[in-house]
């Protein structure tokens, strides 16, 4: 895949989508959201152990909005946007394969909304995370206000919301936000492919489900219990079901086929 605004490197069954625009501090303009919802479109029909999400450079994840886009907005075309940043982060949390970001420099506004739309975030210790938008007078547009709490908690979500502050990398996994913090970029790619190869060793089929799962636990009107049972009994319909019990059984490692 060519993009002019991303890197899209396949190997092994792990996707790296890299934001290129290092000069811009990759920040998220529109042409970039659209390549990014391209490149997770595209990933669906991979067959892929895992995606790792990254920044360009040394400096930045993703700084942010390009605001300089935001210039003549008006209330159908900014709900537009909104709406737009909601349905391509809504597909990064429903992959059914883990997405890893790995963010290196200042993951803020968009940033901080693409890291927490992933399933994992993995910082180095350069990293600073933050929701700086009511500085400009507006507020999170991607799910920023909704995907914070989940992962801190409503007082301090609310803190770093009003206040626009931001929290380095070792606060970040204080507070849960992260997984972990690795030395250096290097690092902390190393570490995310090798919780997505530890990850390809289980059920692929059982993986997707704990990732729908977890999901509905968020969602309005959706029972997460209910959500689960139903997803467990529908797992005894598949092949790997049978081939990891009879391999558990058997004292051997299973080898499924996500079916």
């Amino acid at each position: 895949m060519e993009f002019k605004n991303l890197l899209w490197n396949l190997e092994d069954g792990i996707l790296t989508i890299t934001i290129n625009r290092a000069d811009k501090l990759n920040a998220l303009n529109g042409e970039t959201i659209v390549e990014i919802q391209t490149a997770f479109e595209q990933a669906k029909q991979e067959t892929l152990k895992g995606i790792i999400v990254t920044g360009a450079g040394e400096k930045a994840f993703v700084a942010g909005a390009d605001i300089s886009e935001f210039n003549g907005l008006n209330i159908d075309n900014a709900k537009a946007l909104a709406q737009r940043g909601h349905d391509i982060f809504f597909l990064i949390e429903q992959m059914s394969v883990p997405v890893i970001a790995v963010v290196n420099g200042f993951a803020l506004g968009g940033g901080c909304e693409l890291s927490m739309a992933c399933h994992l975030r993995i910082a180095t210790p350069n990293a600073k995370f933050g929701q700086p938008e009511v500085n400009l007078g507006i507020i999170a547009g991607y799910g920023g206000t909704q995907r914070l709490i989940q992962y801190i908690g409503k007082a301090k979500a609310l803190e770093l919301h009003l206040t626009a502050d931001m929290i380095d990398a070792q606060t970040a996994l204080n507070l849960g936000l992260v997984n972990y913090v690795e030395a250096d970029k290097s690092t902390a790619i190393e570490k995310a492919k090798n919780i997505i190869n530890k990850i390809a060793t289980k059920g692929p089929v059982a993986i997707a489900k704990v990732i729908e799962c977890t999901n509905a636990y968020f969602k309005d009107g959706v029972d997460g219990f209910d959500y689960e049972v139903n997803a467990f009994a529908s797992l005894f319909h598949t092949e790997d079901v049978k081939e990891g019990v009879n391999a558990f059984l058997e004292k051997r490692k299973p080898e499924f086929k996500g079916k």
